[in-house]
Formats: C-alpha cells, sequence, structure tokens
C-alpha cells in the first residue's frame, strides 16, 4: 500500500518531520510525498537519501510529488 505524505503548504523544518515519521516507521516500500516549494523539495530528498531511500521527483502542476523507495 502506497502511503502517502501531505506537506503542502507547510514550510520547513515540518514537510521534513512529517516525513522522517513516516520512514522511520516503514522498513521498505514506497511512500509518496507532496509538497510545493523548492525548499521542502531539497531537505525531504536529502533527509530521505541520508536515510537510505531512493528519490524519484515529479512536478504535477504547482505541486511536487517525491517518490520514495527502498
Amino acid at each position: 500500500m502506497l502511503k502517502t505524505v501531505d506537506a503542502r503548504g507547510l514550510s520547513c523544518p515540518e514537510p521534513v518531520i512529517l516525513t522522517r515519521q513516516v520512514l522511520n516507521q516503514t522498513i521498505s516500500g514506497n511512500i509518496q510525498v507532496l509538497v510545493d516549494n523548492n525548499t521542502a523539495k531539497e531537505n525531504v530528498t536529502r533527509a530521505a537519501e541520508n536515510m537510505g531511500w531512493k528519490v524519484v521527483v515529479q512536478q504535477q502542476g504547482s505541486d511536487i510529488i517525491l517518490n520514495l523507495s527502498k
């Protein structure tokens, strides 16, 4: 089952905190993180990669979708 973290409208560090909470509870699988600014995209990407997750970024309108997998 795909887990989704909707961090749109939140300013850092909130998107990273929400994402880390889910990553800490997930051994492997797929997680989708929704953000709406480049700072959140960069910070969430860095945090996820530091925890061993692969990150693929997609732009969808004003939303940025981070697909995390491990």
